[in-house]
């Protein structure tokens, strides 16, 4: 797969609200394409997860 494809992947998966999928399918997207649009929504995904789940980022 390419980096798009794992980005458009990522994309669906972000939709259901799988985040965990998301960020996998954006990593692999940026290990790939470190300039790839993944980049950008890992940040934002990353930024609604530390929001959301304040515990998780926060022992």
């Amino acid at each position: 797969m390419t980096s798009s494809d794992w980005y458009l992947r990522g994309n669906e998966f972000r939709k259901q609200q799988n985040w965990q999928e998301a960020l996998n399918c954006y990593m692999e997207a940026i290990a790939l394409d470190p300039e790839s649009p993944a980049v950008e929504a890992k940040r934002m995904l990353d930024s609604i997860l530390d929001f959301y789940c304040k515990d998780m980022y926060n022992p």
